[in-house]
């Protein structure tokens, strides 16, 4: 592992930068029994030259013993005591799988430290979200680069962080293009389903939260794949490497099952984002109130069955379709722009999203409630930025 010193620079940074804090606490690994924020508290120990550090790894491997990065905290501190390790050093004469796995390590231990002095700063939310409906009770936002997940929760206030947790992702990183390269896609996701644990291989842990990879804007991008879940480990491991999936975001089983309690299928969205960038809600405003025009002219148009205002709106490879999302097929540019007839509609439970990483799109969940009736439909629009107007190129119900 890397040298003692280095490794307490990198704690001293990390406790220096608001790990104390309340949200700091929740976005470092909360509750504070969770193993990895009592792995973080022996770095803290370590940094501090606290003797206390050999006894918390002592209870740490007993409690949580399939935990490897634990188990070799203690091992190097169990050597350091004894004087047959100077220092936290990897063993150079290992063999090569040895000194591989010693890495991933290594890289875990940097990524779950790290999130301490690289958490969102007070009062941000991801610049994806620009509006969330009332029904929307949590955003899932995965931070691919750092290896880390945050739970979100929508509260009178506005978005909250509650939670966030160490993941893993595609062994070969993270934008996904086509089927088994091996990356995880970057985009804006949602829940389709929830499967258990009798429903899957143990690779896969205690569950998974199916995403709709490919979405609409995948498939328009010719981007192939799919069965992008988040989901757990095999119990054998308490977690993997940063990169050691086909593409999946895992988790520890624990923090797994926390998801899998939480987030309701179909509702919630989960943004992947390379690096997520943080910014005040108050930034979003006139993002917001801009799409928020645009829907009331096309909900308004829709309804007065102006047909010559809705062909200005519309991509000419618009797609309407009555199938389900989660099932839809590859788009196909239809031979002729075929506009919906007129309808007298009430939009409601509107949540917006936006996606600017390789071109400007828009994503709006709404319930579509014809004038009259208490019936409704939950549908998904896709909106893009074509010569700098908004044009939509898909309206479709959710499955």
């Amino acid at each position: 592992m890397q040298s003692g010193q280095a490794r307490a620079q990198l704690t001293k940074g990390a406790v220096t930068n608001g790990a104390g804090t309340a949200a700091g606490a929740a976005l470092a690994g909360s509750p504070r029994s969770s193993p990895e924020a009592r792995l973080i508290e022996i770095y803290r120990a370590i940094a501090s030259g606290d003797r206390n550090a050999l006894p918390l790894a002592a209870s740490l491997v007993r409690d949580v013993p399939r935990f490897q990065l634990g188990q070799l905290v203690y091992g190097d501190l169990l050597l350091t005591r004894s004087g047959y390790l100077t220092g936290f050093a990897a063993v150079p004469d290992g063999s090569p799988a040895a000194r591989e796995q010693l890495q991933k390590l290594r890289d875990e231990a940097n990524r779950r430290l790290r999130s301490l002095r690289e958490m969102p700063p007070p009062g941000t939310v991801p610049e994806q979200v620009l509006e969330l409906s009332r029904n929307v009770r949590h955003v899932v936002v995965v931070d691919a680069s750092h290896s880390r997940v945050y739970v979100f929760e929508h509260q009178p206030t506005g978005l909250q962080p509650i939670r966030s947790f160490y993941a893993s992702i595609g062994r070969a990183g993270f934008d996904k293009q086509e089927e088994g390269d091996l990356r995880t896609p970057l985009g804006v996701y949602h829940i389709t389903s929830r499967l258990d644990d009798k429903q899957l291989e143990e690779l896969y842990g205690i569950g998974a939260l199916p995403l709709n990879y490919p979405n609409v804007h995948d498939r328009r991008l010719g981007r192939t794949g799919s069965g992008i879940w988040l989901h757990g480990v095999p119990r054998e491991s308490y977690a993997r490497s940063p990169y050691a999936t086909e593409g999946c975001v895992a988790l520890a089983n624990e923090d797994m099952a926390y998801l899998m309690r939480l987030l309701e299928p179909r509702r919630t969205p989960v943004v992947i984002a390379d690096e997520v960038k943080w910014v005040k809600p108050d930034t979003l405003s006139v993002d917001k109130r801009e799409f928020r025009d645009l829907l009331s002219k096309w909900a308004e148009a829709r309804s007065q069955g102006n047909q010559a205002l809705l062909q200005t709106m519309y991509s000419t490879a618009l797609e309407t379709g009555d199938e389900p999302l989660e099932r839809a097929g590859k788009i196909q540019a239809p031979a002729r722009l075929a506009v919906p007839q007129r309808l007298q509609i009430d939009l409601e439970d509107v949540s917006i999203f936006r996606w600017t990483r390789g071109a400007e799109v828009t994503v709006v969940n709404y319930s579509e409630v014809p004038a009259g009736e208490t019936r409704w439909t939950s549908k998904r629009q896709y909106w893009t930025k074509e010569n700098g107007r908004w044009l939509l190129f898909f309206d479709g119900k959710v499955g």
